[in-house]
């Protein structure tokens, strides 16, 4: 069996007024969930290219040592340069993007000019407001059901 391909945005470790927003009763519920569901479908040899917004403080970056996977974050936003090093002692690597079979992987949607270079912008950071146009594939958390989504569904999409 293959290893395989997976990516997510958003998760917004240990954030309340997030998990509020999304429904949750706490923090933990919030966390919970997507720790459950991302390990669910993640094994342990599988690689899941995390879109960035991790944690608003990187206190809480010990979760990421739960999830299953090799974890290659594309930084977000809301996570700070100056983390990077805490960072990667719980993932594998850290970059501002990846093209990965002829998509790029972003936080933020990249501009439409730009889009023609790509076959697809996989991103999160607009939550539940997904671009409405097939060249962009949002997994905001909230989006995808905080579950991982297979690039490959992705693509074939």
């Amino acid at each position: 069996m293959s290893n395989k391909i997976y990516v997510f945005s958003d998760p917004h470790f240990g954030h309340i007024n997030m998990s509020l927003k999304r429904g949750f009763e706490s923090i933990e519920e919030h966390d919970e969930c997507i720790v459950s569901n991302w390990n669910s479908v993640v094994t342990k040899r599988d690689t899941v290219y995390l879109l960035g917004d991790i944690t608003m403080e990187k206190s809480n970056y010990e979760i990421l040592d739960r999830l299953n996977g090799h974890i290659k974050v594309v930084l977000g936003n809301h996570d700070k340069g100056k983390h990077v090093r805490e960072l990667l002692r719980h993932v594998n690597t850290v970059s501002s993007s990846e093209k990965i079979k002829g998509c790029l992987l972003t936080h933020i949607p990249i501009h439409p000019c730009e889009i023609e270079r790509f076959k697809l912008n996989i991103h999160g950071h607009t939550h539940e407001e997904s671009i409405l146009d097939d060249r962009y594939y949002n997994v905001s958390a909230e989006v995808i059901n905080y579950t991982p989504k297979l690039l490959n569904e992705i693509i074939e999409l």
